[in-house]
């Protein structure tokens, strides 16, 4: 007879920090999204980046929205 663990409740998932602000156009110059200045590779990618990965990007979101045409931020 073999005896298995008993069943453990499954914590929810994380909510993961997301500087999504709901703009999605990419500037094509840039290539950042004119919402949150990030890359469509980091928008895909967000929630299987690291903490420490996504605290990084948060820092240089910032200095990234000068990298973009101010008419184009309305």
């Amino acid at each position: 007879m073999s005896s298995s663990a008993p069943d453990t409740p499954r914590q929810p998932p994380r909510p993961v920090a997301t500087p999504c602000v709901k703009v999605c156009i990419v500037d094509g110059p840039t290539g950042l999204c004119l919402g949150c200045y990030r890359t469509l590779q980091e928008i895909g990618g967000w929630s299987g980046l690291t903490d420490e990965r996504r605290a990084e990007i948060m820092t240089e979101l910032p200095a990234r929205r000068s990298l973009i045409d101010p008419a184009k931020l309305g």
